[in-house]
């Protein structure tokens, strides 16, 4: 394990880690489940996922990045050292170059806590790409040349929409919207709508089995159970594939708007590339069934969704792990990201 290249895809709901050589070693969700009384982290990913909303008052299971980025420093560094103990081992005589995957809005401060995270679980180097340009590589667009290639990439807590040429951003929009704010539109029109409290799982899971952009014909169905609003005891309702559309129209309008603004700002030469291409999806909000017809339908420009879109970014940080170390090709950002 000497000298390895690790490239993380540090997502708000999923994170997702590359070892160079072997591919993609680990995906595991991005929660730490922490016991109060001696402030010990208790269990990481899918075990401290499966916890929450279920403990007891002296354990909490949380979330450490928040919309993209660090909420909680500790709590991150336990996260990164979980994850470089079973990627690479505990015992390492090397610390390992990292590529992380960051928000192309990321502000200094929130790049300095990267940064922090990553040095203190021992990192040697620590190169903060944005999280457009990399899903744009991971998902095999031809971003050194200089055609005009877009993306949108949607995770759990950001959407970044994206345009590359000669290994560059062009303009991008990034909004701190994403899975997490669907659940939570899914979680309000359940309450509001249909009388019913459910919790982030409930919703998670009902967008992944039933979820749809936009109203179809025939919507699927499923049960769905939680705590009657009224009368506060156990409740049990059937909702469809259109309940869900109607639940998450404006976190999803709002997207749409990022992706307009985006191309009411791409040069005109790069804009008649784009409509040849269309634009790819990737993360995995981009699962979202009829997502690409929603936004061809809004935009006019074809839209494709990327081949495992889950991991698209953290593909292109190896990507990128094997051009810096080679010194083939450099990447450029426009003068908000700093590197």
């Amino acid at each position: 394990m000497l000298g390895k290249k690790l490239g993380i895809d540090l997502g708000t709901a999923n994170s997702v880690i590359f070892v160079q050589g072997e591919g993609v070693v680990l995906t595991e969700p991005t929660v730490v489940a922490i016991d109060l009384d001696t402030r010990t982290v208790i269990a990481v990913g899918t075990k401290a996922k499966q916890m929450i909303g279920k403990t007891p008052e002296n354990i909490v299971a949380r979330r450490p990045l928040r919309e993209g980025v660090i909420a909680d420093s500790r709590i991150t560094e336990a996260l990164l050292r979980y994850f470089y103990d079973r990627a690479l081992g505990k015992s390492r005589l090397i610390k390992p170059d990292v590529v992380i995957s960051v928000p192309a809005g990321i502000t200094s401060v929130e790049e300095r806590a990267v940064h922090k995270a990553a040095n203190a679980v021992g990192s040697r180097t620590v190169t903060l790409l944005p999280e457009p340009l990399l899903a744009a590589l991971g998902a095999g667009l031809p971003i050194h040349t200089s055609s005009g290639n877009m993306i949108v990439n949607m995770g759990g807590g950001t959407s970044e929409v994206g345009v590359m040429s000669l290994d560059g951003i062009v303009e991008y929009e990034s909004i701190r919207v994403g899975g997490d704010a669907l659940n939570e539109y899914i979680i309000s029109y359940m309450k509001k709508k249909k009388g019913i409290l459910i919790g982030e799982q409930s919703a998670e899971n009902i967008k992944i089995k039933i979820g749809s952009a936009v109203e179809v014909r025939d919507p699927k169905e499923m049960e769905v159970r939680g705590r009657d609003v009224g009368a506060g005891m156990p409740k049990s309702i059937m909702v469809d594939s259109n309940d869900i559309a109607k639940a998450i129209e404006f976190p999803l309008k709002r997207i749409i708007s990022a992706i307009k603004t985006v191309l009411e700002k791409t040069p005109p030469e790069l804009s008649a590339d784009i409509i040849d291409r269309g634009m790819v999806m990737s993360g995995g909000t981009a699962k979202l069934r009829n997502l690409d017809k929603l936004f061809s339908r809004a935009t006019g420009v074809p839209c494709h969704v990327a081949d495992d879109p889950l991991l698209c970014v953290v593909k292109g940080t190896g990507i990128a792990l094997e051009l810096l170390a080679t010194g083939e090709r450099k990447f450029s950002f426009n003068k908000e990201f700093r590197r």
